[in-house]
């Protein structure tokens, strides 16, 4: 673990600046110094998890800003330093990485809920508002699944799911699926221990055959490619994850014999027309699957994957798996965003004049496109880091139960909001709310990451104040509701049911049906007497609401001599 490790890594696939290297230089030391009594579970120094974060974003090729925040990201979380205290020795940006990263360390997802699943994603994008945090997480949440053996098994299980359910995902949607497909299996291993270990039992003879095999078909392509003057950067033989063969496998009844890209050979170009002759070369070796031919880079998938895929029978009539695809489709493919951000970095520099794959302007950052219908190209890179600013969710805030859970409420929302959002009775209890375990006004406006507490009071009832300021219909539904039937003038006359009773006219009538009223302990609160006819038509309002004491009463009313009809309504 030294710092010249790390410069080394950075520089592999473009030169840092003297600047980039002053910095990674002050901050290694930083951090190294902060965290320097910390142990991890695992027995090693902590520091040793914050190098890897970073030397893992070198890799990806990401710029010195996101590398130092890497070295940085536990910091003000896990020792007595601050995030001032980061902003005022190596600048607002890294700080601002840093808090991001902070802030998505509250996130707990404990369910396999996939409403709740989509929300976390949705608010760790919110969250980030730069997707440069993002990758800092992802680059954190592989190293822990790596050293996730030293913790308990319950816990274990915990963070494998939420990798599974969250960061695997949201990987895959960043275009990076070499990372994607690394975490899928780490959390395998964890998730479904039997399963993995019978994969190992069964799968090892068979893909050991697989690339004897494949070797075969690699040397008759190299020949073929040969003699039509292609000349691939590389062929490589592609084994298929665990966890993705393991979904495979249910599909065929955990028939191995089933899966014909158990291994695949994957063919790496210079140009896209290349890719295409390549295709047509392998169709006129061996004959494709009807059906099997997919074109990825006339239509990408979503997340902006580009590639050639066809399976063909083989050697010995066996169906095989062809990926062909320029270095950029790879580098695309297998790190996503993070290559995109190489790209950007490098435009303007004469071995990205040279190296320039065809298409490379039309196609780049096309998943941002699909993500949030950003701009159609970026000129540079400091447009790209524009582009990387997650502002789709500017009417939309994503705030934290104590728990972990996610709230999805509408900007400007207030705790009151927040409480009728987890529960009716909370939002009516509500007394009081703790924002990121500090006692605020009910009126405070929530942000993105804060994580809330609501203060109840079992007897409390809302107050109608909480109309001037709550933001979702939801709330204010319910506080209207619930501030009219508490009312006094609300009680009084919401108490209230007027019986109409006709009968024919006699003395003691008005004295029979009182005496029977008040025998059934309701109180009279008024009585309309009418004019002197036949058939007087009278109206008496009780104190009653109960429907089954109204029911009762009218029975006994109807029963009066003279009483000839009896009917009610609530006041």
């Amino acid at each position: 673990m030294t710092v010249k490790n790390l410069l080394q890594e950075a520089q592999k696939t473009r030169r840092l600046t003297s600047e980039e290297i002053s910095l990674l230089s002050r901050v290694f030391d930083f951090s190294q110094k902060a965290h320097q009594s910390q142990k991890r579970k695992s027995g090693e120094p902590y520091f040793a998890h914050a190098y890897q974060t970073a030397l893992k974003l070198a890799e990806w090729r990401l710029d010195g800003a996101t590398i130092a925040a890497g070295l940085l990201h536990d910091v003000a979380e896990d020792t007595p330093h601050s995030l001032d205290e980061i902003k005022k020795q190596f600048g607002e940006e890294i700080a601002f990485l840093v808090d991001g990263v902070t802030k998505l360390g509250r996130l707990k997802y404990r369910n396999k809920d996939e409403a709740q699943a989509e929300n976390l994603r949705k608010m760790i994008l919110a969250l980030s508002r730069d997707l440069r945090v993002v990758l800092i997480k992802l680059a954190d949440r592989l190293h822990n699944m790596k050293t996730l053996s030293a913790i308990p098994p319950q816990k274990q299980k915990r963070i494998a799911l939420e990798t599974s359910e969250i960061y695997a995902p949201l990987a895959y949607r960043l275009g990076m699926a070499n990372l994607a497909g690394e975490l899928e299996d780490l959390a395998f291993l964890y998730l479904r221990p039997q399963e993995f270990k019978w994969l190992e039992e069964n799968v090892k003879e068979k893909y050991e055959e697989r690339e004897k095999y494949l070797e075969k078909v690699k040397e008759i392509i190299e020949k073929a490619l040969k003699e039509n003057k292609i000349e691939p950067v590389k062929i490589d033989i592609r084994a298929k994850r665990y966890a993705s063969l393991y979904k495979k496998l249910l599909r065929f009844d955990m028939n191995l014999e089933q899966i014909y890209d158990l291994a695949a050979l994957r063919i790496i170009l210079k140009t896209v027309e290349e890719c295409y002759a390549t295709l047509g070369i392998i169709h006129q070796l061996w004959p494709p699957l009807p059906g099997k031919i997919k074109d990825y880079i006339a239509l990408p998938k979503p997340n902006g994957y580009r590639s050639l895929h066809t399976t063909v029978f083989c050697l010995d009539n066996k169906p095989t798996e062809f990926q062909i695809r320029t270095q950029e489709m790879h580098d695309e493919a297998e790190n996503g965003i993070a290559a995109y951000w190489a790209y950007a970095q490098a435009k303007g520099t004469k071995e990205y004049r040279e190296t320039k794959p065809i298409f490379a302007e039309k196609k780049e950052l096309a998943w941002v496109q699909q993500l949030k219908e950003w701009q159609k190209g970026v000129a540079g890179s400091e447009e790209f880091i524009q582009s990387l600013k997650i502002d789709f969710f500017k009417d939309r805030i994503f705030t934290i139960t104590p728990k972990g859970e996610v709230i999805d409420l509408p900007a400007g929302s207030t705790p009151v909001d927040f409480a009728y959002a987890i529960h009716t009775e909370i939002g009516d209890q509500c007394i009081g709310a703790k924002v990121n375990n500090r006692i605020v006004s009910l009126e405070h406006q929530l942000q993105s990451g804060d994580m809330v507490e609501i203060l109840i009071q079992k007897s409390k009832k809302p107050s109608e104040d909480w109309l001037k300021f709550v933001k979702t219909d939801l709330a204010k539904r319910r506080i209207k509701s619930a501030t009219r039937q508490s009312s006094p003038l609300f009680k009084k006359e919401m108490s209230q049911t007027e019986f109409k009773i006709i009968a024919e006219d006699r003395v003691g009538l008005l004295k029979d049906i009182t005496t029977a009223i008040s025998g059934s302990h309701i109180n009279i609160t008024k009585v309309f007497v009418p004019q002197t006819t036949h058939f007087p038509v009278l109206r008496i309002r009780c104190a009653v609401r109960d429907r089954e004491k109204i029911e009762k009463l009218i029975l006994k009313i109807k029963k009066i001599k003279g009483v000839k009809e009896v009917s009610y309504k609530l006041i």
